[in-house]
């Protein structure tokens, strides 16, 4: 739920990111609050099964990631996302859901392999410099959530295995 929560929060401010970095393209970058309510939906789901809230997770990530590459393309960055949504498929996991781990894990790879070759043009076309702008602030976003999935993993396996 933590996850679900810090990703939701700070939707609203990624355009306000490139606004003041890029200066253009905020109104195509007002299409990532699309996803915003389904990560508002997985501590509702949660509170009801667990095991469902851990594979919206990395999934509506994987979705939101392969829309934003679609938004602004592949030279921005958007993709490295889908490292974080493999992370979360590695760790949120219970042991006894190892193939509900396994196929989320395989979906998000299938999902980032088709946005590797389908998705053809951007829907807003970026200059050279934008993208350099957005790559820089995509890779610091991703290395912010990866490590605060890890911290707020961190010896979770081992919990889990001394329960089990």
């Amino acid at each position: 739920m933590t996850i679900a929560w810090v990703i939701f929060v700070n939707k609203p401010i990624y355009p306000l990111y490139v606004w003041y970095l890029v200066g253009n393209g905020v109104m195509a970058s007002l299409g990532t609050l699309v996803a915003a309510p389904f990560f508002l939906a997985i501590p509702y789901v949660a509170r009801r099964s667990g095991p469902a809230a851990r594979i919206m997770l990395p999934l509506i990530g994987a979705f939101d990631t392969l829309f934003e590459t679609k938004l602004f393309g592949q030279g921005s960055g958007t993709q490295l996302f889908f490292a974080a949504c493999i992370m979360l498929a590695a760790v949120s996991f219970h042991p006894d859901e190892k193939w509900w781990q396994r196929g989320v894990a395989i979906i998000v790879f299938a999902t980032f392999a088709l946005s590797r070759i389908y998705l053809g043009t951007p829907l807003h076309v970026w200059s050279n410099d934008d993208l350099g702008v957005l790559l820089n602030l995509n890779s610091f976003a991703l290395a912010c959530l990866t490590t605060f999935i890890a911290l707020r993993f961190a010896g979770q396996g081992r919990r889990w295995a001394l329960q089990g």
